[in-house]
């Protein structure tokens, strides 16, 4: 009894040293999606990330020897902006016995194969902090392809927000495979409708102002590890439009973020 509960001790040590936070220094930051113009200022998004090199040194300093990864690689599936097609592989992680999967995507094979490995070790907890990080909108020097933020992303988040809140992150066993949730936190500056992901209920990026294909998702989980997306509605036909009940198109109001009263989240 004492020899199993020791064991039981040790194994929930090693969890919650595969999850805790990262350091800072490994932190980066990449732009996701399009420039946007407002006020005469251009704005985009920005989203924090790790290096896969970061995660296998975190399983090799907690689980020396005893984890496995393996990729599958799975049929290409259309890109997000509708252009072309994207790679895709399925990545299965093994930790001390303990088993979590995910699928990645990318532009080529190395993109995708490092996008579902630290997919599925985001289920083991690691790093898992990134998904508790609020929209980060960086001013940028113009809307061109090269375009470049005017302010280190990482000091214009801390300067809105402050740091992010720790995320929460279920223990793995060897009888059960919860997953790792992160804990939304609330918005301090901005208007926009929260919006809660149909598959694990968790907040959602509100894409309908930066998209550039007006049939992709309106929106998408925040969460990495969920493929939750909400698409645009399908029009009606029995819906009467505006202009057949007489209204004038100028007095109409839009419901939609991103009409003219509607503030950008930064």
């Amino acid at each position: 009894m004492i020899a199993r509960q020791d064991a039981y001790v040790e194994k929930t040590d090693v969890w919650a040293k595969l999850s805790a936070p990262v350091p800072s220094g490994v932190i980066s930051w990449r732009q996701d999606g399009k420039v946007t113009a407002r006020d005469g200022k251009y704005f985009a998004r920005f989203v924090a990330y790790i290096e896969a090199n970061t995660v296998r040194e975190r399983l090799d300093s907690v689980v020396p020897g005893e984890w496995d990864l393996t990729l599958e690689l799975l049929p290409p599936i259309p890109a997000e902006d509708g252009d072309g097609t994207q790679c895709s592989f399925k990545a299965r992680l093994q930790i001390l016995g303990v088993i979590r999967e995910d699928v990645g995507t990318g532009r080529d094979y190395k993109q995708a194969s490092t996008d579902a490995f630290k997919r599925a070790a985001v289920r083991f907890g690691i790093a898992h902090e990134l998904y508790a990080y609020e929209q980060n909108w960086v001013e940028m020097d113009g809307d061109g392809k090269y375009a470049k933020p005017v302010e280190d992303p990482q000091l214009a988040y801390t300067r809105r927000y402050g740091k992010a809140r720790p995320a929460t992150v279920a223990i793995p066993t060897a009888t059960a495979a919860p997953e790792p949730v992160a804990a939304p936190p609330a918005s301090l500056l901005t208007d926009m409708e929260v919006v809660s992901c149909p598959k694990c209920g968790g907040r959602m990026w509100d894409n309908r102002l930066t998209k550039r294909n007006p049939k992709a998702p309106d929106y998408k989980c925040q969460n990495r590890s969920c493929d939750g997306v909400i698409w645009p509605p399908k029009p009606s036909a029995a819906a009467p439009t505006a202009e057949a009940k007489g209204e004038k198109p100028e007095a109409r109001k839009s419901a939609l973020v991103g009409a003219e009263d509607e503030e950008l989240p930064f």
